[in-house]
C-alpha cells in the first residue's frame, strides 16, 4: 500500500496539476507538481536516518506500523485538499506537506522492511527471501497504474482532471487501514531480539560512518543506476509518452500494467538465481545491459502500445535482477546493531538527490527539445553502477552479524 501511495503522484500528476496551481500554463503547473515530487524526495533520507535509528532501537515491527501510517495519512490530506480556485496558495502548501509526510515514511520503510526479510531469512535462501520487498512493491505500483488504467478508460480526461484523480489517493488511505491490521500481526525478528539484548547504539550514525564507511558507499554506488531505473521505466514513462510522442494515456498505462506484472513475477525467480550462482555475475548483467541498450531503446520509443511495452520489459526485467537481491546485498553489509540506519540513510540520500529530480529534469529538457541529454546522464550512472558491482565482494550464503 505504501508503494500504492507513493506512486500514483507520478502516475497521475499530469492531471492534477493543474488543480493545485494557477492555470494558465499546463508545463509550469506539471514542473511545479514535479518539484513537489523531488521536494518529498529529500525527507527520505532523513526518515531513513531517524526512523532508521528508531527501527535499530525498538525493532523492525513497531517502524514499520508507523511508516504506513504516515504514508496513509499523507495520501489522505491530498485526496480532500480543494484546488487553488478554491483555497489558494493554501492547495499547494497542503500538497508539499503531504509529500513531506509520505517523503518521510518512505525512507524509513525500505530500510525497515528490508532488514526485517533479511533477517528472518535462512542463510542458502536470503535472495529468495528479499526478492518480497520488491515483489509486494510492485503489487502496490501494479495497482496504481491498473487504477490509472482503469479510470483513464471510463472518464475523459475532463473528468479526471476535475475530480478523477482524487480517487486512487482515497484508496491509498482506506488501504494504510488494512497495512495497519496486518503488521501488528508480525513477529519481531530473532536477529534483532538477541542484538537488543546485547545493547543498542546509543550513536549509530556515528558508529555507521566511523566502522562502515566502505560499506556506506558501497550502498550510494548500488543506487545511482538503480534509483534512475525505478523511476524512469515505473514512473515516467507514461506521462514520457503521452506528452512526447503522442501516445494515448489508455495505451501508455496498458503497456506500464503489463511490464509490472512480469516485473513481479521474475522476482522470486531472481532471488532464486542469486542463491544458487552469486550475487556478482547478476548483479554485473544488469548494469552492463543498461550501458548497452538503454541509450538505443529510449531514442526509438513510439506510441504504439508494442513499442512502449518492449522498452517498458527492456527496463523492468533487467531492473529485477537487482530488486530481488537488493534487501540481500544491503544487509549482507552491516551488522543488525546499524543495519536499518546502514540501509536507509546513503540509499535514501541517493534516491532524494537523483530520483526526486529525475521527472522534474526531464520535462526540462522536454521543453527544451534536450531530453536526450538526459540518457547520457543515466548512462553515466550505470557506469559508477557497474564499477560498484565488480569490485562488492561476494556475499551469497553470508551469515549475518
Amino acid at each position: 500500500m505504501e508503494w500504492f501511495d507513493w506512486t500514483i503522484y507520478a502516475s497521475f500528476a499530469i492531471f492534477f496539476s493543474s488543480q493545485f496551481f494557477p492555470p494558465g500554463n499546463e508545463t509550469t503547473a506539471l514542473l511545479a507538481t514535479f518539484g513537489i515530487f523531488a521536494v518529498g524526495f529529500f525527507m527520505r533520507p532523513v526518515g531513513g536516518w531517524v526512523l532508521g535509528i528508531f527501527s535499530d532501537r525498538y525493532g523492525r515491527k513497531a517502524a514499520l506500523g508507523l511508516t504506513i501510517l504516515m504514508m496513509a495519512g499523507g495520501s489522505l490530506i491530498i485526496a480532500i485538499t480543494p484546488t487553488y480556485a478554491t483555497i489558494g496558495l493554501a492547495a499547494p502548501l497542503l500538497l508539499t506537506a503531504a509529500r513531506l509526510l509520505q517523503g518521510l515514511s518512505l525512507g524509513g520503510e525500505y530500510a525497515s522492511a528490508t532488514t526485517f526479510l533479511a533477517e528472518m531469512a535462512p542463510p542458502n535462501k536470503r535472495g529468495f527471501y528479499s526478492s518480497f520487498v520488491f515483489f509486494s512493491a510492485a503489487v502496490g505500483i501494479l495497482a496504481a497504474s491498473a487504477v490509472g488504467w482503469i479510470l483513464t478508460s471510463v472518464l475523459t480526461k475532463a473528468d479526471m482532471a476535475a475530480w478523477g484523480w482524487r480517487i486512487p489517493f482515497l484508496l491509498g488511505a482506506l488501504g494504510g487501514l488494512a497495512g495497519m491490521w496486518i503488521r501488528r500481526a508480525i513477529p519481531e525478528t530473532e536477529a534483532f531480539s538477541h542484538a537488543k539484548k546485547a545493547g543498542v547504539e546509543k550513536q549509530p550514525l556515528r558508529t555507521l560512518l566511523r566502522d562502515h564507511p566502505r560499506e556506506v558507499l558501497r550502498i550510494v554506488g548500488f543506487s545511482v543506476l538503480t534509483t534512475f531505473a525505478f523511476y524512469i521505466f515505473v514512473a515516467y514513462v507514461p506521462t514520457y509518452a503521452i506528452r512526447q510522442v503522442g501516445a494515448d494515456p489508455k495505451t501508455a498505462f496498458a503497456a506500464n500494467t503489463v511490464a509490472l506484472i512480469v516485473f513481479m513475477l521474475v522476482q522470486p525467480l531472481f532471488g532464486m538465481l542469486s542463491d544458487r550462482i552469486g550475487r556478482k555475475p547478476q548483479l554485473i548483467f544488469f548494469a552492463a545491459g543498461y550501458l548497452l541498450f538503454f541509450y538505443p531503446l529510449m531514442t526509438t520509443l513510439g506510441p504504439s502500445f508494442g513499442s512502449i511495452l518492449a522498452v517498458e520489459l527492456f527496463g523492468l526485467v533487467l531492473y529485477a535482477m537487482y530488486t530481488a537481491i537488493a534487501p540481500a546485498i544491503m544487509s549482507e553489509q552491516f551488522p543488525t546493531s546499524v543495519r536499518a540506519v546502514g540501509i536507509g540513510t546513503p540509499y535514501n540520500l541517493v534516491v532524494a538527490l537523483l530520483g526526486g529530480t529525475t521527472p522534474y529534469l526531464l520535462t526540462w529538457l522536454q521543453s527544451k527539445g534536450m531530453e536526450r541529454w538526459f540518457f547520457y546522464y543515466v548512462l553515466a550512472g550505470a557506469v559508477i553502477t557497474l564499477i560498484t558491482f565488480i569490485r562488492m565482494p561476494e556475499t551469497k550464503g553470508q551469515v549475518l552479524k
